[in-house]
């Protein structure tokens, strides 16, 4: 499996401290990062940062006596934007791993 890999040249030590690095400059970034989505044609507006904290919240006021509309624009607009910051993660994960490939040639 692991013909004409010289394991002995893997540092995990290393690797390790790599991963730690990574990990912390990925939510230092994600907290600057931020993920907006609309609902209801705006009517319902949601944003959060990289790290998937809250920063705001816009109801528009026409929305406060119809509970069911608010639940439903709200769940479309939770749903998508922590959609668009997952994706964000996986797509940082994938560009920090391919620079850390100890198998590599």
């Amino acid at each position: 499996m692991f013909d004409g890999i010289d394991l002995s040249k893997i540092n995990l030590n290393d690797m390790m401290g790599q991963v730690q690095e990574m990990a912390e400059k990925a939510k230092e970034n994600g907290s600057n990062q931020i993920f907006t989505s609309k609902a209801g044609g705006g009517m319902i507006e949601l944003s959060i940062n990289g790290n998937s904290e809250v920063i705001d919240l816009q109801i528009d006021n026409s929305l406060l006596e119809d509970k069911d509309s608010l639940q439903i624009l709200l769940i479309s607009a939770m749903n998508d934007v922590i959609k668009q910051s997952d994706d964000s993660k996986k797509a940082m994960a994938m560009n920090m791993m391919g620079g850390m490939n100890p198998f590599a040639k």
